[in-house]
Parts: C-alpha cells; structure tokens; sequence
C-alpha cells in the first residue's frame, strides 16, 4: 500500500523571508541584520525586516518590519527606539536603491553596490 502525504504549504510570510536578501552590519553600518526584497508577489508596499537582535546575528523569529514610503515606519513587532532611529536614517539614505531593488529595476548585485552604510 502506497500512501501519500500531501506537502504542507509554505505560508505566504515564510515563503517571502526565503526570497529576501540579507544584509549585515558591516554591509550598512547598522548594528544588526535587514532584509531587502524584491515585490514578489507582495500584496504590500516597500519593507525592510530588521532583526532585533545586535550582531551578525540571522533570526526570523526576532525581528521588525519597517515600511519604506512615504517615510520609514514601524509597521510591526517591537523595535526599541535607537534602532528605529538608525533603521529610518539607513533606509533614508538608500530609498531610491530599495525601491529600485523592490521594482526589479536593479539586480541583487547592483543593489548591493549601490547601498550605502550610514
């Protein structure tokens, strides 16, 4: 007897974390990891996912969301204030390269290149 199990689906969420370019600190000058993607199949505006944790440190279970436009926001989960501040001075500094990235105008390495660390 041959049973077949179906295989569970992603959720939505997950599934975008996979497709998400991380950057670390020594990438942008922040004290800890972002995610920049690309739309995707996003239902959502521009975001960066930030990990709350200092360090090089890759958790998907630690992090925030911060909106790119029409000015960085906290959009969810806690962020002390300090890192918001710094989250909002770095996306700032490379909205155009994030919106780029976000409209598939640049590629991962031309956005990379493009970014700049505060």
């Amino acid at each position: 007897m041959n049973v077949h199990q179906p295989i569970p689906e992603t959720p939505a969420e997950e599934e975008d974390f996979f497709l998400m370019s991380n950057l670390r600190p020594k990438d942008t000058g922040l004290p800890m990891v972002i995610w920049v993607s690309n739309r995707g199949k996003a239902r959502h505006d521009a975001r960066v996912k930030v990990c709350r944790t200092p360090g090089d440190r890759i958790s998907s279970d630690d992090m925030a969301v911060v909106g790119v436009r029409p000015t960085p926001t906290l959009i969810d989960g806690p962020l002390d204030n300090t890192s918001l501040k710094l989250v909002q001075q770095w996306i700032t500094l490379n909205e155009a390269t994030i919106i780029g990235y976000w409209d598939s105008e640049l590629s991962t390495g031309e956005m990379f290149q493009a970014l700049k660390r505060i």
